[in-house]
């Protein structure tokens, strides 16, 4: 009785040993099972969420791009050509020397920027060249009526004699040109703002220089300006402010020659693509 009763209880504890590696074995399988489920979900969710990161980072980039690429284009369209540049530009015309001015130009294959005074304008003799300069490819604007500093600056009368010698190039050219040059340069005559306000208001852009050539005071000596306009070429944008003067003719195949030894390009002034220059730094005008 005792032997059958140890062996029943072995049996027994067998069955229940049986029993609980059953359980640990069921048990393992399941934590590997939920392991498996857990790695396999989070795995997905990964791919899931890096596939939308992706998505949203592809699509944050040319967005990003594209503000730049807005901003670039709002910076050009107020910043200075790229490159070496020069205008060449004469002021106090029409003369008797325009058409050799013309000629010279049209040599070297080389347009430039004419400030033309009205009571220059108002002489018929010279309207053939006016014209002339228009149809060759050069810009006229305008440099007042009476190139007095009285009367433009401390007599009120800018605007007035701008507008009537643009007139008068429209007339003769059909061009309706806006740009001009003060006489004596914006500083200081036109420091009042709120002359510069109705400047903006009549719609009337403002160019100055970037280099004096002198000529005006060089009468029979072309290779002075020729050096005043060496030593001041600094910049890779230069307007050169000159005027229609013997003096000025005979040094130009030289200052020519000089930009283009630089590596410099020609320019006239395009008002589709105006850029501030004034000594007032005034970037409205």
């Amino acid at each position: 009785m005792e032997a059958r009763t140890s062996l029943e209880q072995h049996t027994k504890e067998g069955r229940g040993r049986k029993k609980n590696r059953g359980r640990m074995i069921i048990g393992l399988g399941g934590i590997i099972i939920l392991a498996f489920c857990l790695f396999f979900f989070t795995d997905l969710l990964e791919m899931t969420t890096g596939k939308e990161d992706g998505q949203n980072h592809q699509a944050a980039e040319p967005a990003k791009q594209q503000g730049q690429s807005s901003q670039d284009a709002g910076n050009n369209s107020v910043t200075q050509p790229q490159g070496k540049v020069v205008y060449l530009t004469f002021d106090d015309g029409p003369s008797e020397w325009s058409g050799k001015f013309l000629d010279m130009l049209d040599q070297h294959g080389i347009k430039a920027t004419f400030f033309m005074q009205g009571s220059n304008l108002e002489r018929s003799d010279w309207h053939s060249e006016v014209k002339r300069a228009v149809r060759e490819g050069h810009y006229v604007g305008g440099h007042s009526m009476t190139h007095q500093y009285n009367k433009l600056y401390e007599e009120g009368q800018f605007i007035p004699e701008m507008k009537e010698t643009l007139s008068l190039i429209h007339d003769l050219t059909g061009e309706n040109p806006r740009l001009v040059r003060p006489p004596f340069g914006s500083s200081p005559g036109l420091v009042d703002e709120q002359l510069r306000d109705q400047i903006v208001e009549a719609g009337i852009k403002i160019w100055d220089w970037t280099i004096d050539s002198k000529d005006w005071d060089l009468k029979d000596h072309p290779q002075q300006i020729v050096e005043n306009i060496k030593i001041a070429t600094k910049n890779d944008i230069e307007v050169v402010l000159m005027h229609e003067m013997p003096q000025t003719l005979q040094a130009l195949p030289e200052i020519i020659a000089f930009y283009q030894q630089e590596g410099y390009s020609f320019a006239v002034y395009d008002a589709a693509k105006h850029f501030h220059l004034n000594f007032l730094e005034d970037h409205r005008l």
